[in-house]
């Protein structure tokens, strides 16, 4: 059987890469390397079509061939791979597609292209062709035999290729046969002289393998083990100049790098052997560069790097006065942290003590990250700050193992690196926001970063050398503790920062927000200002929150419209922004004073609830449904907590009809409905059970609750009133809200002892032990009307 090969079609003009000394055969995959612009200019132009580039040996060694320096006879290729090394130039690998001819071949400024025409191949089969490949793999054999440095598996490669002319081209590339021998392969059409002509080149290589064996043991009885040596290394060095791989400037620039990095000792140990597994490798190595990259990782990591901390606990405390007000728990641990390192200091020069670990929790916008910053600048260390809200990777915290591709140092590893100190002020935000995925728990990874007995030799999973954190001073934000880690609670010190108060937030916001945002819109003081009266509008009005972010956002608001008033030259003096002036430029007012209006029916009771992003007033209502059967109904979208505290609020109120003025049958004949509004939000906590049971009494009585009463607290079955928490945060959002008397569990009272002077001036709180003491305050007496439904005769 008879045919031709290349029924692939291949485009008529190609780009041209002369080479020098070797001829790339078609059917096979060969390395090049390439120095001379004009070749690495070809190759760029074959990169930005289809690939596709003419392979044709020149005739002589010129740096600059000219067209009729080229042979006319040649390979098509494409190019699968190319990499740029160090020393200039590039390594490409080629794929050998179809020999073909040039028939007109011209320059084109530094590059040469050529006009081609595909010369197929015949591919006769006949037993003269198969007895010449049966020949071919037996000489395989006897190489094989004679020397080791062919590869064994060379046997089942010729075995397992059933194309003579693929067999014939490969054994080819593999000879030490010189450029012209190949050429004429290339040029010769019959695929038997092709065969004959390797297979004559096999049996001379193997006669020189034979005479070289016979050399060699002779010669190798003469030789001592310095000149053994001697030779290989020559050998090396000639093997490594041929493929380019002689001296490696990098290698040298590591190892210089490595001499002035101050490294500790074993870490310096991995480094020089790290190095030398890089200077053994060839460029074009894969695992060359991901060697390189890690030396630059631990490189750049910083090891003995210490900023000295600034030992003046006032000066601290000035600095840090004059960035946050208020604040006086966080302010004083770390002045009592500085106050210890400094006698430290003074009694054995030694500040090397273990920096604190502080979790500081509170709602959005009370400056826990900013306040991180500032306690850098107060103890004159770097700061660096990582987000945890979302992570789900423990790979995240300790890093990816080497064995992947792209792996990387996690992100203590990599903020160490961008603090360029390991004492930094490091910052963990959001830590209550971290999740288990299937890649592993974030939060148990951070268990020894912030754990002081292990912290001193945190492993990363990516360097695989233990690294000091016991310095570093960790601080984690978060806005709840409920979602925390129980064990990573245990390793921090929390401390709580509650919303600010109306006289607070007017005290920020003139001291810091204000001339913030006449800096950021171009103003000045004299060209705009709000008065007192102004700001506390807008903190009443227009704000409802914990911090101060949108009180600084609804003033950026302000400025921003004064700002264009005064670009466009509509305003020509300085601008005062009265209360009165607020609509103007923030619009109607986005909160009232609904406590009134909400509680002004019988049935609705004004409680009080704590969330991550502080307090607030929680309306309660309750609605008798009269020919029912004493089905209780819940809505509002609220948790099992908040549903038993209702249910064990009605069982106390039939339990006690009596002692309450309610009948005891009056429950058994209508239904119970408990609403809680806002019913998109969900709701939960046992704090709201005596206001679910007082909302209930106001309903069966018929008597409105007083309108400037709130109340939290947990309620038993006994109709006991159980502590709970969150008294601060409550309270400032009863203050907001206008209330005027807080009624809370007398075990709560000592939490009274944290509230600013401001708000204890303004509200008077009742610690109750029971439910009826909360029913005296709330529901002081009851209607005398004889149409109030369900009070008994004895109450009315």
């Amino acid at each position: 059987m008879a045919n031709e090969r290349g029924a692939r079609t291949y485009p008529s003009e190609l780009p041209v890469l002369a080479l020098r000394h070797t001829v790339v055969f078609p059917l096979s995959l060969q390395p090049l390397a390439v120095s001379r612009p004009q070749s690495i200019e070809s190759i760029n132009r074959a990169l930005g079509g289809d690939r596709l580039i003419f392979l044709v040996l020149q005739n002589g060694d010129g740096d600059d061939p000219a067209p009729g320096d080229l042979r006319k006879v040649g390979t098509i290729a494409a190019i699968r791979q190319m990499a740029k090394v160090p020393a200039g130039g590039v390594h490409v690998i080629v794929e050998g597609l179809a020999r073909a001819r040039a028939d007109v071949v011209s320059r084109s400024g530094t590059v040469l292209s050529a006009t081609v025409v595909p010369a197929p191949e015949p591919a006769d089969r006949t037993l003269e062709i198969d007895a010449y490949v049966r020949r071919l793999q037996e000489l395989i054999d006897r190489a094989l035999a004679i020397t080791s440095g062919l590869s064994q598996e060379l046997r089942t490669l010729i075995a397992g290729i059933d194309d003579p002319l693929r067999i014939a081209y490969l054994l080819a590339s593999l000879l030490d046969l010189k450029a012209e021998e190949k050429q004429q392969l290339l040029e010769t059409d019959s695929l038997r002289d092709k065969l004959k002509a390797v297979a004559d080149a096999l049996q001379r290589e193997i006669a020189l393998l034979e005479l070289k064996g016979k050399i060699e043991s002779a010669a190798q009885e003469e030789l001592t083990d310095a000149q053994r040596q001697y030779f290989l290394r020559q050998q090396l060095k000639a093997i490594q100049a041929e493929l380019g791989e002689g001296d490696k400037p990098e290698v040298q620039e590591l190892r210089k790098r490595t001499a002035g990095a101050g490294l500790p000792e074993a870490v310096q140990a991995v480094v020089a052997r790290e190095i030398d597994r890089l200077e053994r490798m060839g460029p074009a190595s894969p695992e060359s560069q991901m060697i390189r990259t890690y030396i630059d990782w631990v490189l750049d990591v910083p090891w003995s790097v210490f900023t000295e901390d600034r030992l003046d606990p006032q000066a601290a405390r000035q600095a840090l006065d004059e960035d946050h007000y208020d604040l006086d728990k966080v302010k004083e641990r770390i002045v009592e942290y500085l106050a210890v390192q400094k006698l430290k200091a003074q009694q054995a020069g030694d500040t090397r003590i273990k920096g604190p670990i502080l979790c500081f929790v509170g709602p959005p916008g009370v400056g826990k990250t900013s306040l991180g910053q500032s306690i850098a600048r107060a103890m004159n260390r770097k700061f660096v700050r990582i987000s945890l809200g979302g992570v789900r990777d423990e790979a995240e915290i300790r890093g990816h193992r080497r064995t992947y591709i792209g792996a990387i140092p996690g992100r203590i590893i990599q903020a160490l690196k961008q603090a360029g100190a390991m004492n930094p002020v490091f910052m963990l935000d959001e830590i209550d926001k971290v999740g288990a995925g299937f890649q592993g728990d974030p939060a148990a990874a951070l268990l020894e970063v912030l754990d002081p007995a292990q912290n001193h030799a945190f492993r990363d999973h990516y360097l695989e050398i233990n690294a000091d954190l016991s310095r570093v001073l960790f601080i984690a934000t978060a806005n709840q503790l409920g979602t925390v880690h129980p064990a990573l609670l245990d390793r921090m010190e929390i401390i709580t920062l509650a919303g600010y108060t109306e006289e607070e937030k007017i005290h920020i916001a003139t001291r810091y927000l204000v001339p913030r945002q006449l800096a950021e819109h171009g103003l000045t003081a004299d060209r705009a200002a709000l008065d007192d009266a102004a700001l506390r509008r807008v903190i009443a009005e227009y704000t409802r929150e914990a911090g101060v972010r949108n009180l600084e956002r609804q003033i950026g608001a302000i400025l921003r419209k004064i700002a264009a008033r005064v670009a466009g030259g509509s305003v020509a003096g300085p601008v005062a922004v009265g209360a009165a002036d607020l609509p103007e430029y923030l619009g109607p007012p986005r909160f009232h004073d609904e406590v009134a209006f909400r509680v002004s029916r019988p049935g609705v009771a004004t409680g009080l609830a704590w969330t991550e992003t502080g307090g607030d007033v929680l309306f309660i209502e309750a609605s008798l449904l009269p020919g029912g059967h004493g089905t209780l109904t819940l809505t509002g979208q609220l948790g099992n907590v908040m549903q038993e505290s209702a249910r064990a609020a009605l069982s106390h109120i039939r339990a006690s009809a009596d002692a309450l003025g309610v009948r005891p049958d009056f429950l058994e004949k209508h239904d119970l409905h408990v609403h809680v509004p806002a019913g998109a939000i969900p709701k939960d906590g046992p704090s709201a059970g005596v206001t679910i049971a007082t909302a209930i009494l106001s309903a069966i009585r018929n008597q409105a609750v007083r309108d400037d009463v709130a109340m939290t607290g947990e309620i038993t079955l006994s109709g006991l009133v159980l502590p709970v928490g969150g008294i601060r945060e409550k309270a400032l959002a009863a203050r907001r809200h206008g209330i005027k008397e807080l009624v809370l569990p007398a075990r709560n009272e000592p939490d009274l002892a944290e509230l600013p002077a401001e708000v204890k001036s303004g509200m008077r709180f009742v610690p109750v032990r029971t439910l009826d003491e909360v029913l005296e305050v709330a529901l002081p007496s009851p209607a005398a009307d004889a149409r109030v439904q369900g009070v008994s005769s004895s109450r009315r």
